[in-house]
């Protein structure tokens, strides 16, 4: 499994990739959205989270705001397979395929590509703070920069 990746890492992906996107490193940790949010001073609907499913044991990202919860359903529905295939990722599974503790997921810039869904309500904002690799950092990015980077696709993950 090797090292698990820092911000260092996601620097260095964002660099190379010219991801207009800044690492923003705090003094306190940041682990849930109201710390976030406390932390970048700004109101929890802006921190998104980075949320990773296994469907038949294939990856799937999904970012969110940070407030709402993923329906598993709305998964389902949309890839077509029963909502039992669509399995939450224990916190082994989201560093082994990420690269990255729970809690520090970035959007992208993980060990493998990972295929990515994004909700409608993530893009109505102007910025958002991301997991930043570490558990103090967070990245702060536009929701179309997330957008262009992971190709997501666009879907109401809060189902109905």
């Amino acid at each position: 499994m090797g090292e698990p990746l820092t911000e260092q890492d996601l620097l260095a992906f964002i660099t190379s990739h010219q991801i207009e996107g800044d690492i923003l490193t705090f003094e306190q940790p940041t682990p849930t959205v109201r710390d976030a949010a406390k932390a970048a001073g700004t109101d929890e609907e802006h921190i998104v989270k980075s949320v990773l499913f296994l469907i038949n044991n294939e990856p799937l990202l999904a970012i969110t705001c940070g407030t709402r919860k993923v329906d598993q359903r709305a998964i389902a529905q949309y890839l077509k397979v029963g909502r039992k295939r669509v399995k939450l990722a224990n916190a082994e599974a989201v560093l082994a395929v990420t690269g990255y503790s729970i809690g520090t997921v970035p959007p992208f810039g993980h060990k493998q590509p990972i295929r990515t869904l994004i909700d409608p309500l993530v893009l109505q904002q102007k910025r958002v703070y991301a997991g930043g690799g570490a558990e103090n950092a967070l990245v702060s990015i536009t929701p179309q920069e997330i957008l262009r980077v992971t190709k997501a696709d666009i879907i109401d993950l809060h189902g109905i």
